[in-house]
């Protein structure tokens, strides 16, 4: 089946029935989206299909055939950073750093849609977990690179 990731066609041969995250992590060696719980809790394999983030944990890659998928490779890079990875390094969000593709994923989607979200928008979009408890700071981050993303710094 066809697959579109992160704006290139690629192929899967995997089980239309395969969750779309083994096939991201092992057939096509996109290894940025993790595995945390299995059961769609956790977020940490969080990625955006259409738009939307979605646990890929859970989602046939059949049901994500011809539609954009976007992974954490796609959302920065070392030279030019997403303004939500360079937020993250400042307000010092990562511990473990597990779950961070995840959470960074969540927060892209939420952006996308809401450009200047407040903390009660933030808390209802970002339902990933994190055993390090670093949620103050997910916020603080969140509006960092919002107030960068206005004044153009969108990557």
């Amino acid at each position: 089946m066809q697959l579109n990731i992160n704006g290139q066609s690629r192929t899967s041969t995997a089980d239309p029935r395969m969750p779309l995250l083994w096939v991201l992590r092992d057939e096509l060696n996109l290894t940025g989206t993790k595995f945390g719980c299995g059961i769609a809790a956790c977020g940490a394999c969080t990625v955006h299909v259409g738009g939307q983030p979605v646990r890929s944990c859970v989602m046939p890659v059949s049901a994500v055939a011809n539609q954009p998928i976007k992974t954490i490779e796609s959302l920065g890079t070392a030279e030019k950073p997403h303004p939500l990875q360079a937020a993250w390094i400042a307000e010092q969000v990562p511990q473990c750093g597990y779950c961070q593709s995840g959470m960074l994923m969540a927060a892209a989607a939420l952006l996308d849609k809401n450009p200047k979200p407040s903390d009660a928008d933030i808390d209802a979009a970002m339902t990933n977990l994190c055993r390090c408890g670093t949620y103050q700071r997910v916020r603080a981050a969140v509006h960092r690179a919002a107030a960068q993303m206005k004044n153009g710094g969108a990557a």
